[in-house]
């Protein structure tokens, strides 16, 4: 499977890792039928923000309330790593879900997506559409 990812999508999530650092950002990827349309940055609410990052629960939960009411869906999720690569963490790893979920992480200028499967984090290919 190919995720669509458009363009304006990624100048969001490069540029919200640049304003973050050297802490780490984080938000949701929303979308429809396999394309992400939109990044929404939340708030870190991590103790630790400089290493870790927590979704804000209120943001998620509106999130999953709006794709109930026909709104975009929930496609994943998205983070930056201020000082490493673009691959999940050892930490990372410990808190995925196995949901299939895609999680998009930003590092360097560079973002890549991958995949929460139930075997662990799997690199997803993607498509930069127009957007």
């Amino acid at each position: 499977m190919v995720l669509l990812v458009t363009s304006d999508v990624i100048a969001t999530l490069i540029a919200e890792a640049a304003k973050a650092a050297p802490e780490e950002c984080c938000g949701l990827l929303l979308g429809r039928q396999g394309c992400v349309e939109t990044a929404m940055p939340t708030a870190n609410l991590a103790a630790d923000r400089l290493r870790h990052f927590e979704i804000d629960p209120a943001a998620l939960f509106a999130a999953h309330r709006a794709a109930r009411a026909g709104g975009p869906e929930l496609i994943g999720y998205f983070h930056s790593h201020p000082s490493d690569h673009p691959v999940p963490s050892a930490t990372d790893c410990q808190h995925a879900s196995g949901d299939e979920r895609a999680w998009a992480i930003v590092a360097d200028g560079r973002v890549a997506f991958w995949r929460d499967g139930a075997g662990g984090f799997e690199p997803l290919s993607y498509e930069v559409v127009d957007g």
